[in-house]
């Protein structure tokens, strides 16, 4: 069975003499990937005006779609150009909700060590185990959604509503609180918790 649609974030820093070179070689980097099935898109921004840092994500369907990109002839040529002047690299993977327990990138890896089979998921500490992410969207999600339902039982006629039509209303309105404000926030207070061991 195919596995998840699979998400890639990379760090690099760029010779800031060969800022409009570099600028050109990441576009040819994003349209020799929009070539290939499975490609879900991309961005790439630099950190500021003046910065050497460039943050790149791109997404595709699924391992095997994304294995093909990074194993093709195409992608080694287009790394291969930007050997002059990409001093580092760092990258992690990521698929549904990892992403909001992982540490801020930080520091750098060069480039040769990054691009080998399975670097990405050796540079960076893997993600918590999944039973502490349950734990952490737990005590994130039952204040919150405690705290609703105690809001919205006043309101006239919401108990008489179908259980499917409170269950969307609910989670119109928390999914959103969940993700931009309360996950992030229970994530920093138990970042130490999260923390691999080791």
């Amino acid at each position: 069975m195919a596995s998840e649609p699979i998400t890639v974030s990379i760090r690099r820093e760029v010779d800031p003499a060969r800022i409009s070179e570099a600028t050109a070689w990441v576009q040819t980097g994003v349209n020799l990937a929009n070539a290939y099935p499975g490609f879900l898109g991309s961005g790439w921004v630099r950190a500021g005006e003046t910065s050497t840092v460039w943050h790149m994500l791109y997404r595709f369907a699924n391992e095997e779609t994304l294995e093909a990109w990074e194993r093709s002839p195409e992608r080694s040529w287009w790394l291969s150009m930007g050997e002059g002047f990409v001093h580092s690299e760092r990258s992690r993977r990521r698929t549904g909700i990892e992403g909001w327990f992982d540490e801020p990138a930080t520091g750098s890896v060069p480039v040769a060590d990054a691009t080998g089979p399975g670097a990405e998921a050796s540079e960076l500490p893997p993600a918590p185990p999944r039973w502490k992410q349950a734990v952490t969207i737990w005590l994130g999600f039952f204040p919150v959604n405690l705290l609703f339902a105690y809001l919205v039982a006043p309101v006239p006629g919401w108990g008489e509503l179908p259980i499917w039509l409170r269950a969307l209303g609910t989670t119109l309105v928390l999914t959103p609180i969940m993700t931009y404000w309360v996950l992030p926030f229970v994530t920093r207070m138990l970042r130490r918790w999260l923390a691999p061991k080791g």
